[in-house]
């Protein structure tokens, strides 16, 4: 640090030392303003997505549509496909541009249940609350039978039940006990956590990996076993859930996915928790149970193919560069996929429609070409986003890290996911894009009111983001309140319309459609993160 004395040989005066220190003092002060105010945020813009993000929204009849008229959204169903077919023509209805569908595959055959219905007939009657897993077959009539614990967890104790499993009901859990909810299912993230999030450090790169557990040779002894036995039905009951929500995925095999065609898949059913306790404490009695079931269902999707639904508005000066913004569109088969992912679709659906009416009404488009994409496939492993990903930026591995990046990535501004449930957007996730905090501090900035103001450098995984994030592209999954998506909806049967909230769906779809707009309007695309050959470097 320099330093003056009066008197000395500077050939600055106290008064003219005075003045320098003062305009030093200016010039820092103009500095930081700068720093802060970088992003040049448009409120009148903003005013106008309020105005049909909040007041004039139709985010929760586009999720009424795609939950009560075409959910569930299992990949492969044909149900999926009467979905994509109506949002296909909604966004022309809309007048968005390039609506088109981009296939990818093969995924493997689809999967419908037609009927199910289970019932205890023994040691008296009562119907029981389950659901099948999908791709489960049909059981070709309403079939009987005793239930038995499979009490193995090697080989050699399986192979004494060889030969008395055929036609049974078997069980594969023990009991769990359940805990009294003495604590709301839903709940908001609380200033507490949003500061914790705020705090973490810049996390630790991670390739995604591919890998089984430990139980993975025995799993597949098992399932090879069953598959031979021919029971009625193998019944699990998920590790969590109670007062009747089931939480239900996908069949298992002993090799492969259910989906493959030619797969062997014995028929598989999820309990719900109390019904599967009462059975066991039975048979821990010496008391026989016997069960009834009737399951029908089909293997769909003859060609294996899938969809994924891409629009576009089209850009001005820089139309060659995009800002793309989705949620996958697919869900699992038990409730009507409203919170996993309705909720996601429905508000990117809602913020291509705000966009749409924000250029009619303010007579300005996007500099940049904004890109909607609904993506299929998700549940079993973000195949449709890796597909389009693959396709169209990287060449990369079954994992989706990046071999090679090709040079249309460069034109990618960002991709916006949300995937989280219903609950409202609190902040983003930058993924350890430590140069995006200061843009996305200033876009969050007009929405405190609306409860988004938090920033954390920590990754969050699971859904499609990562597919971009993994070959370079900025790509960001939002803050949400959790509201009881783990607790009750994810993946269950009560996964439907009345457990979306309309006004953090609003609030979603109202702050997505600022940051879409704003991205596309920066004079330079969004800054990366430096890669791996750079942070050697």
């Amino acid at each position: 640090m320099l330093t003056f004395k009066p008197g000395s040989d500077s050939q600055f005066g106290p008064s003219t030392l005075a003045v320098k220190l003062l305009l030093h003092l200016f010039c820092l002060l103009m500095l930081s303003f700068s720093l802060k105010a970088q992003e040049s945020i448009d409120l009148k813009i903003n005013e106008i997505i309020r105005k049909h993000g909040l007041n004039e929204s139709q985010v929760m009849d586009i999720a009424s549509w795609l939950t009560d008229v075409y959910g569930p959204r299992l990949t492969g169903s044909p149900m999926l496909d009467q979905a994509t077919d109506w949002a296909v023509q909604t966004l022309k209805d809309w007048q968005l541009s390039n609506v088109h569908l981009e296939a990818w595959g093969p995924f493997g055959r689809g999967w419908e249940m037609e009927h199910f219905e289970m019932h205890c007939t023994g040691p008296s009657y009562w119907p029981v609350i389950a659901y099948p897993k999908a791709w489960s077959p049909s059981s070709e009539g309403e079939i009987s039978g005793e239930v038995i614990y499979l009490n193995a967890s090697t080989g050699a104790q399986l192979a004494k039940y060889q030969g008395q499993l055929k036609g049974k009901f078997i069980l594969l859990d023990t009991i769990r006990n359940i805990d009294q909810g003495f604590e709301a299912p839903a709940t908001r993230v609380d200033d507490k956590e949003l500061l914790r999030l705020a705090n973490l450090n810049d996390p630790t790169p991670r390739r995604e990996r591919g890998y089984r557990g430990s139980g993975a040779r025995f799993t597949d002894t098992l399932w090879t076993f069953l598959a031979q036995e021919d029971p009625a039905a193998v019944i699990d009951r998920s590790y969590k859930g109670d007062l009747g929500t089931v939480f239900v995925s996908g069949a298992s095999t002993a090799q492969g996915r259910a989906q493959n065609p030619g797969n062997p898949v014995v028929r598989q059913v999820t309990m719900s928790i109390e019904h599967y306790n009462r059975i066991f404490r039975l048979l821990q009695k010496g008391i026989p149970v016997n069960l009834q079931m009737e399951l029908k269902t089909r293997y769909t999707n003859d060609d294996g193919m899938e969809h994924n639904i891409i629009a576009e508005i089209p850009g001005t000066d820089l139309a060659d560069e995009v800002v793309m913004f989705g949620a996958h569109f697919d869900s699992w088969h038990t409730g009507t996929g409203a919170t996993d992912n309705g909720a996601g679709s429905a508000v990117m659906m809602e913020v291509a429609r705000i966009l749409q009416k924000t250029i009619e009404e303010s007579g300005i488009k996007p500099r940049r070409t904004v890109r909607l994409a609904l993506w299929t496939g998700e549940e079993q492993g973000l195949f449709g986003s890796r597909a389009y990903v693959r396709e169209h930026f990287a060449n990369t591995d079954p994992f989706g890290n990046a071999l090679e990046v090709m040079p249309s990535a460069e034109q990618i501004s960002a991709y916006y996911n949300l995937d989280n449930g219903t609950g409202k957007i609190r902040g983003v996730h930058l993924q350890g894009n430590q140069q995006v905090w200061p843009v996305f501090r200033d876009f969050l900035e007009p929405f405190q009111d609306l409860g988004a103001s938090t920033l954390t450098l920590a990754n969050t995984g699971g859904t499609d983001h990562l597919s971009f994030d993994a070959v370079g592209i900025p790509a960001f999954q939002f803050i949400q309140d959790p509201i009881a998506y783990g607790t009750r909806t994810h993946h269950s049967n009560m996964d439907n319309w009345d457990h979306l909230v309309a006004d953090d769906m609003k609030q979603a779809a109202t702050v997505i459609a600022s940051f879409v707009w704003h991205t596309a309007q920066r004079d330079e695309k969004l800054p990366r993160k430096p890669t791996d050959e750079e942070v050697k470097q």
